[in-house]
């Protein structure tokens, strides 16, 4: 029994690590002018597909239940369509790839409220302490940045709108995980969601479509990356940690996303931290397990 329990975890820890690498992508794309929407619904569909042809080659059934047709437009509503939308234009406005990570990853503390609130879970004092030793990392690290764009706080209130729907799509994939593989549910998922991208797609995406550049390496890697590595590979192991480990113990790992894409940008050269920073970092990280603590 302990030893299947692994695969979970490393289910979960991929996850951590590709989705720390997708902050870096996406802020690439931005940085060469690539629109939110193209590259959202592009990454999403080209997940979409690769699982289609994955499920198909292996004999998945990938037959949806009628009485489930609603959880899963719910699900394909909050992520990828709202969660991206509001993730990505978040990571522009913040201009930050390790703050958008952070706000992100305070995703328990909105579980934890959703379970006091809806659900009448029962929370430990040292939990309730976490939150705040959460805010108060979450604010040294946002209040020591030397520069921020002029919308960085229209920024940050976006990011939260990304956290409170994929707090939603961790519950809808929980409640379909007993039917569906996690490779059935994320591909209806992403082929679902990219329809709801398509009106997006259409008005904004491709107005400025320019072959040289839309073509060019620099965005095919950064966008093939976010397709095949970030969306279809992470989101199918992070269905299959939800399915074995629940939704509190899976959600936990979230609080090492920043972590992650803080060191990985710091090796790549793509952002430096001062040393409050990180130390507003690491007691943000503090207390996201904290809150989880049992």
């Amino acid at each position: 029994m302990k030893g299947r329990l692994i695969y979970p975890y490393l289910a979960a820890m991929l996850t951590v690590a590709l989705w720390a690498m997708s902050y870096i992508w996406a802020d690439r794309l931005l940085e060469l002018h690539i629109p939110v929407e193209f590259f959202v619904p592009v990454r999403i569909l080209a997940a979409g597909l690769l699982l289609l042809v994955i499920n198909l080659l292996t004999g998945q059934s990938i037959r949806m239940r009628g009485k489930d047709a609603l959880k899963f437009i719910l699900l394909a509503l909050c992520m990828p369509f709202v969660y991206f939308v509001a993730e990505t234009y978040g990571l522009q406005f913040t201009q930050s790839p390790t703050i958008t990570s952070l706000v992100i990853a305070t995703n328990p503390l909105f579980a934890m409220a959703a379970g006091m609130l809806i659900f009448k879970e029962s929370f430990k004092g040292v939990n309730i302490i976490g939150v705040f030793i959460t805010l108060a990392g979450l604010w040294l690290v946002t209040f020591t940045r030397t520069e921020t764009g002029p919308l960085f706080w229209v920024g940050i209130a976006i990011l939260f709108v990304a956290v409170i729907s994929e707090v939603s799509q961790i519950s809808f994939t929980k409640s379909l995980s007993a039917t569906y593989s996690p490779s059935v549910i994320v591909m209806w998922q992403f082929l679902l969601g990219a329809i709801f991208f398509l009106p997006l797609f259409f008005t904004k995406g491709i107005t400025s479509f320019e072959p040289s550049l839309y073509l060019s390496w620099k965005v095919l890697y950064p966008t093939l990356a976010l397709a095949l590595l970030c969306s279809a590979t992470a989101f199918t192991s992070w269905a299959y940690a939800i399915g074995k480990l629940g939704v509190a113990r899976t959600s936990v790992f979230l609080a090492v996303v920043p972590l992650v894409t803080a060191l990985l940008a710091f090796i790549l050269g793509e952002e430096t931290l001062a040393g409050l920073q990180w130390v507003g970092l690491a007691i943000g990280m503090v207390g996201i397990y904290l809150t989880q603590k049992q």
